[in-house]
Formats: structure tokens, sequence, C-alpha cells
């Protein structure tokens, strides 16, 4: 089994086109799998119509996304639960998001290379992506190589996420269930509903289980959730599990609340509610993305709106409705 911890080169070998690795990739090959989100990553044009071939012939998997602050133990929580998958004979890929500088595009890995030896030996698929500054930490392409992974057979499907506080909100509309992790004894409770994330949880997990202070954390959840902590159209109250992953306690019954909450989104008609609130962030994403890609390679029409605001000629709303097509130019 291959798994892939870096934004591997598509033109390492002789260059495939990207229809002829459809079929390999439904096959589950990994070379293939790995050449496609490269060519997500990239952008290659030529790779679209695959890509959107590969998208209409998924949609079996369950995307999980595993978010929370930094310094929780979220990598460590995703290798816990590769075992946890792989013991059950699940094929699991996983998506790592990491912060990446928008200059460079470079990938932060860290805790990814210590997750290649748990993948490897539980034929997960492993792929580690850089945000490129990105708001939301979620890219496009992110979202694309979930859907490579899916028709590729891997399921479940996990996205882990950066870490980085409210722009952790994203992932919410990226994934059929999200894992909120907490540590205690860093005020994570406090940060969460700073961050906005609380509330997208489906199940709040607390690491460290076996530390004295898990408890209180534990507790401190469950009075926030009595509150009216729960996640906005969800009719399902989120359960609030203390773990520890790396001594591997209580990960059964975390994956255990992750098969149940698939169960109810399936039973009660919510997955559907999940999948259209999917479809709408990734058309206004693409969208957005195809706009900014406009000016990238037409630099010349934002340049003058640049220079019209700075110069305080023309308000911010005006250059950007003038760019929409939306107002004429003064």
């Amino acid at each position: 089994m291959t798994v892939v911890t870096h934004s591997a080169s598509p033109r390492r070998a002789a260059y495939v086109p990207s229809a002829d690795l459809v079929k390999d990739v439904l096959a589950g090959r990994a070379i293939a799998i790995a050449r496609m989100i490269s060519r997500a990553e990239e952008g290659y044009p030529e790779a679209a119509a695959a890509l959107a071939e590969l998208y209409r012939l998924g949609g079996k998997a369950h995307v999980i996304g595993i978010t929370g602050v930094p310094g929780a133990g979220k990598s460590t929580l995703v290798s816990a639960l590769i075992k946890a998958y792989a013991a059950g004979g699940h094929k699991v890929g996983v998506i790592a998001v990491d912060p990446s500088s928008p200059y460079s595009g470079g990938a932060i890995l860290g805790d990814r290379v210590r997750m290649s030896e748990t993948a490897a030996a539980g034929g997960a698929f492993v792929r580690s992506m850089a945000t490129r500054g990105h708001l939301g930490g979620l890219t496009r392409a992110t979202l694309q190589a979930v859907d490579v992974l899916d028709a590729a057979g891997y399921d479940p499907v996990i996205i882990e996420t950066v870490g980085v506080g409210q722009d952790e909100v994203e992932v919410v509309t990226a994934a059929h269930t999200v894992v909120v992790l907490s540590a205690p004894g860093l005020g994570d409770d406090i940060q969460a509903i700073k961050a906005g994330i609380l509330e997208i949880a489906d199940i709040h997990a607390v690491s460290k289980c076996d530390k004295p202070e898990a408890a209180a954390t534990v507790s401190a959840l469950r009075g926030m959730l009595a509150l009216g902590g729960e996640r906005p159209g969800s009719r399902r109250a989120p359960p609030v599990l203390p773990v520890s992953a790396v001594s591997g306690e209580r990960i059964g019954e975390l994956k255990d609340a992750i098969g149940a909450h698939w169960a109810h989104l399936n039973e009660s008609g919510e997955r559907a509610e999940r999948q259209r609130a999917m479809g709408r962030t990734r058309i206004l994403g693409t969208a957005r993305h195809l706009f900014q890609q406009k000016f990238q390679e037409a630099p010349e029409t934002l340049e003058r709106q640049i220079r019209a605001v700075a110069e305080r000629r023309m308000d911010p709303a005006v250059a950007a409705r003038a760019l929409l097509g939306w107002e004429e130019t003064p």
C-alpha cells in the first residue's frame, strides 16, 4: 500500500492523460489516485472532465471532518481511527489539510510523517495538502481529492483540518459528520465558543481521557450543550466522549458514535440536506476561484480598480460590482 504524504509531481514519469487515469482510480490504484489529486491541486484544465466523471461516480463514502484547536491531538486521533476502521475491514482515505504560506504555497507536514506508518499498516491512503492561503483551510482541490478517494472505494474519507480558529467552521459544509476534538487543561471549551466551532460538532471528543482534567472538560462541554450549544438544523444532540488516541482507550466508542451518526443521517433524511449544503459551498467556492483566476490572467482590469480605490476615487463596493459587470466603471 502506498501512503502519500506530499504533493507528488505528475511529471516524474511519462504524462498519462487524465481520462486514461479514471479506470485506474476506480480500481483503487494508488499511483493513479495520487496523480489525479496532484492535477486537482495544480488546477490542470485537462483534468477537469476526468474529475467531473469521478464526482458523478462517487457519493458513497462517509466523509468525516476532524477539527479542533491546535494542540488537541487531531493527527494522533486520525491515526487511532485508521487502526480502528482497518480492523473492521474498511479502506480509509485521509486528506490532511496543512497551513501554508500564501506566497510559497508550501505545506507544513509535521505530524503527517508520523501518521504514515499507521496508514501503511492499515491499508490507508493519506494525502497532505496545503491550504495555499485559502480562507477556511479547505481548498477546492481538497474537496476534489475527497471525490477521487470516494470514487476509488475508500470509505470513510477523513478530512483533518488545520485547527486555526474561526476558519474551521468551513469544514462543516464539506463533511457528513464533524468531530470536534478538545484537549483537557487547555481551556478549549472557551476557545471553541470564541472560534465558533462548538456548534458545528456532531460529536465532541475530549483527548487524553486518562488525565484528571479530562472529566472537567467533558462536564463543561455537556453543560454548554445543555444551554443550547447543539448544531443548528440537527435533530440529534451531539454526544461528548472522552478518548485516548495514544492508548486507544474508548476509540472504539468514538468509531461507534460516528457510525451511529451516519445511520441517523440516512434514516432521518438529514443526509440529503447536508449534500445540498455541500453542493452550495462547492458551487460558490468554485465561482470565487474562477473570479480570482480571471483577474490573475488579466490583471490590468483589477489594477485599475485597485488604483481607484487606493486613491479614494471609488468605493470598494462599487469597484467590486464593476468587476462583476453589475455597474459600469465611472
